[in-house]
């Protein structure tokens, strides 16, 4: 079965260019096997057979992507986060985006787009119409054209907008018949587009991205590279919105969690180096063609070199000025990035934790560096930082003076490292049996502590795993549901239908001035009229599924066998007769009765109609 499955998926990437090998396997699996199970009287029971009726049936392949891509979404879907979102989230990304800057988000797998003008309706809620016109725009984007359709179109049914508050569906939706309409002004902001997350480039600059319950469907692989792609595309301070069953326990050195409960994480400056490849539509850096470019690709990796060293680093100018300073030394020194282009002598780096103006100067004037060592430094935390401080004069190639770089290397566990081993060389001759066994038992605790987090790491993993695997047939389940409603509707009108279709039989058989009798095949009595009621005091309850030549009525019902059977063979399409009968009040009558056959589908007689008449002349 699984090499069946592995030719299967094989042969969709060569025809359709559809990858799914990054999708997990057990529920990818599920909803193909549900696909064959819809093909009823197909003859598929095997993933082989599936792949031969998609040779032969083109037109399959629309439907399994469906089946595959579930785009169970919805407006202000899990309404406590985005609550959350709105009340602690978007006001902090309007403070850091302000001076009319512009505000870019990206919904990543919108599937028909809810969630994108979910995001809509927050953001002008809580800017302004106007504001909101001006600076917001919206990607949405997802790999299924059909829903993305949707998107675009902005229309909804009115169990879609259930989750909507009334508010809120006055001021941003128009009613178009039985439908809601996203309003046309405030749709312009939003922008929809096909994209894959794993193959296609990620939208830059973003201060928000939600993809809620899509990385669910994907591999630990696949989960990883998306994460890549997502934090390429976050501003730096940008944010995170995933779906209730989604975490990040495999890159939380990428993003660091606002709200778990919530789902909401924030970028980590400088978690990942630079993206694998140029994205189509960033800037080239300049109107040099390729060397431009190669030149602004060069620059940007110094800095990032630079930025992501190990070693805290400041450069100073030649007129004392800050001019670079890493992401070490900002989070060791208490710098920020504002600090950058301020005198030295402003700062408190100047002379805490030494006195660094002279060094420079000494440097600056002997053309040599110049080294401070064991500089003791207060941490963040309470306890003492030692540093060695190198103040490094920097020279072009005429011996010109360009500045100076000044490093902090932390040695305190060098210096701890070395009171500990004189420490222990003191205690060595006493007390090395003891040490010996203490390290041996050390070691053997730290092998079975690690063992343990192996242990519940994996078990961590196993358990996001089902969680993931349980929310995927969640949306299974409410898109098979959403299907059973659609069918359940459809047969409840179909009902009213046939409802009306049989009040209107009864009212023509009962405005008819003549009894009515319908016998079928085997001349069970199927419509009894209220005429014949009155005619032979029978109510039609009383009659229904009664065979008619055994009801003892005053008409002599066995002389009707053979003008019935003529019609129900064929022979004869009228035939009348008129017989003496008496009627329930015990009046004796002629009855004329007319016998008709009943046609089915393919004109065959499924029955016989009798219609019986009262003549005026009595019985004799």
């Amino acid at each position: 079965t699984g090499d069946a499955f592995d030719a299967l998926l094989d042969y969709l990437k060569r025809s359709r260019g559809f990858n799914l090998g990054s999708y997990k396997r057990v529920g990818l699996m599920r909803r193909v096997q549900r696909r064959m199970e819809a093909l009823d009287g197909g003859g598929v029971t095997s993933f082989g057979d599936y792949m031969d009726y998609l040779e032969v049936h083109p037109d399959e392949f629309e439907h399994l992507f469906n089946a595959i891509l579930i785009n169970v979404t919805g407006f202000f879907r899990d309404a406590h986060s985005w609550e959350y979102l709105a009340r602690n989230v978007v006001p902090r990304i309007l403070e850091r985006r302000r001076h009319n800057s512009p505000i870019r988000v990206w919904s990543a797998a919108c599937a028909s787009g809810e969630e994108a003008y979910t995001i809509a309706i927050l953001l002008a809620d809580t800017m302004g119409d106007a504001e909101f016109r001006e600076r917001v725009k919206i990607y949405g984007t997802d790999v299924d054209p059909d829903a993305l359709q949707q998107a675009r179109q902005g229309v909804y049914g009115a169990r879609a907008v259930e989750g909507v508050p009334p508010e809120l569906l006055d001021k941003y939706f128009e009613r178009v018949g039985p439908n809601f309409a996203f309003d046309r002004e405030y749709r312009r902001a939003v922008i929809f587009g096909q994209h894959d997350l794993l193959k296609d480039a990620p939208i830059s600059r973003v201060d928000l991205l939600t993809c809620r319950n899509a990385l669910m469907y994907f591999n630990a692989e696949a989960q990883i590279a998306i994460l890549d792609r997502f934090h390429y595309a976050l501003n730096d301070e940008g944010f995170l919105f995933l779906g209730k069953a989604e975490m990040l326990f495999s890159a939380n050195r990428r993003f660091t969690p606002v709200d778990v409960k919530h789902r909401i994480f924030t970028k980590v400056a400088g978690g990942t180096a630079l993206p694998p490849a140029r994205f189509p539509g960033t800037a080239s850096g300049g109107d040099g063609g390729a060397a431009g470019a190669a030149v602004a690709a060069a620059a940007q990796v110094r800095e990032m070199v630079f930025d992501g060293g190990s070693v805290a680093q400041v450069v100073v100018d030649p007129k004392g000025l800050l001019a670079l300073v890493n992401e070490q030394a900002r989070w060791l020194l208490r710098l920020a990035r504002r600090d950058v282009g301020r005198p030295l002598q402003d700062l408190e780096l100047s002379y805490r934790p030494i006195e660094l103006r002279a060094a420079v100067e000494q440097a600056y004037n002997q053309r040599r560096p110049v080294s401070m060592r064991n500089v003791a430094w207060p941490s963040k935390m309470g306890g003492t930082y030692f540093l060695d401080i190198a103040v490094v004069p920097l020279l072009d190639g005429n011996g010109m003076l360009l500045g100076a770089s000044i490093t902090f290397v932390d040695v305190t566990r060098m210096l701890q490292l070395q009171k500990d081993l004189e420490q222990s060389n003191l205690a060595l001759e006493t007390a090395y049996e003891e040490l010996q066994s203490t390290n041996e038992e050390l070691e053997t605790t730290n092998e079975e502590l690690q063992s343990t987090v192996e242990e519940l790491e994996t078990t961590n993993e196993e358990l996001q795993s089902t969680n993931e695997e349980l929310e995927t047939m969640n949306e299974e389940l409410q898109s098979t549901n959403d299907e059973t409603q659609s069918v359940n509707d459809e047969l409840r009108a179909r009902e009213e239908q046939l409802t009306d279709a049989n009040l209107f039989l009864e009212s023509i058989l009962s405005s008819l001035k003549s009894g009515v009798v319908v016998v079928d095949r085997d001349l069970l009595v199927r419509v009894w009229n209220h005429k014949a009621e009155d005619l032979w005091g029978l109510r039609a309850d009383e009659v229904r599924g009664a065979n008619l030549l055994n009801l003892d009525i005053g008409l002599p019902v066995e002389c009707l066998k053979q003008p019935i059977r003529a019609c129900l063979t064929g022979e004869s399409r009228l035939e009348e007769v008129v017989l003496d009968a008496t009627n329930r009040r015990g009046k004796p009558f002629l009855c004329k009765v007319t016998c008709t056959p009943l046609h089915g589908n393919h004109d065959e007689a499924r029955g016989a109609i009798l219609l019986m008449e009262e003549r005026g002349e009595e019985a004799s």
